[in-house]
């Protein structure tokens, strides 16, 4: 087999980034998003493309958050591996899938050749997740009308609430979190991610019983690529009684009544209490992601 080259892209150079096929509908999928041309490397063999990734961040961040697009030709699983280890930003890779993506057999080729090629490199999968997007074509979900919302402007009550919150957590970014840094550090990270989103402080809100009990919290936001349900979490003495559903009806009125034409949303596969409320709410999966770390 020839020699192969491995470079970052410029703007003089992007548009060999789009000269390998996209099975997995990646490219649609990331319509509203932007990749900054020097956040993507390709493998090249004889000029040709081989393998590509993408990089994605904010606007004002200065390193990417994650990888959030990554291709291989077929047969060159071990180009892609080459790609993603030398490659100088070691983060996140949200493997983007269609739904249901095990029950076709193209889908199902392209999605483990990259999974492959990217544990090739050393990652591993750390959680399948559902992707959603509530449209107003999909209706309004019924507020049960048992909560009372409040904006709350103490980031210092938010992170007491998203610290217990986290004590029974589902969710397994949180829980490596806590794995590796404790809860208090896993609470900041979700703090600072809402502060991160370039939506208002003020849109973040707490719930109460109406007599007064803390139930939980829901953060309305809005990230690069639009509107989206930044954050639903009850606390552990409020959970078994269905308010995470009240919390997610509230949040997707909230968004549509300032005129969102979508709200996108997203939970662990395994979090089936999560998922049920998601449907009930009537958001449906787009997506599947699988995140490696």
């Amino acid at each position: 087999m020839t020699d192969m080259v491995i470079r970052a892209l410029s703007a003089r150079d992007a548009h060999l980034f789009d000269t390998l096929p996209d099975p997995l509908g990646v490219g649609r999928a990331l319509a509203r998003t932007t990749h900054r041309p020097e956040w993507k490397r390709v493998a090249l063999r004889e000029g040709k493309v081989v393998a590509r990734a993408a990089w994605w961040g904010g606007p004002d961040d200065t390193t990417p958050v994650n990888l959030n697009w990554f291709d291989v030709a077929e047969g060159e699983e071990e180009a892609g591996t080459e790609l993603l280890r030398t490659s100088p930003f070691q983060v996140e890779y949200e493997l983007i899938l269609p739904p249901g993506w095990r029950e076709d057999p193209a889908h199902r080729a392209a999605g483990e050749a990259r999974l492959r090629a990217a544990q090739g490199a050393g990652m591993e999968v750390l959680v399948e997740r559902f992707q959603y997007r509530w449209t107003p074509e999909c209706g309004l979900p019924e507020r049960p009308g048992r909560l009372e919302f409040r904006p709350e402007p103490d980031d210092g009550v938010f992170l007491e609430v998203l610290r217990r919150i986290h004590s029974v957590t589902l969710d397994a970014h949180a829980l490596r979190a806590i794995a590796e840094d404790g809860l208090d550090r896993a609470a900041q990270e979700e703090l600072d991610f809402f502060h991160w989103c370039p939506s208002p402080r003020e849109w973040w809100q707490l719930a109460y019983t109406p007599d007064g009990e803390l139930v939980g919290l829901h953060v309305p936001a809005r990230n690069p690529s639009g509107p989206c349900v930044g954050f639903i979490g009850v606390v552990p003495e409020q959970r078994g009684r269905g308010y995470a559903y009240d919390l997610l009806a509230e949040c997707t009125h909230f968004l549509a009544e300032l005129g969102a034409e979508f709200i996108a949303g997203a939970t662990d596969q395994g979090n089936f209490p999560m998922a049920a409320n998601f449907t009930k709410a009537g958001h449906p999966v787009v997506q599947e992601r699988i995140h490696l770390v």
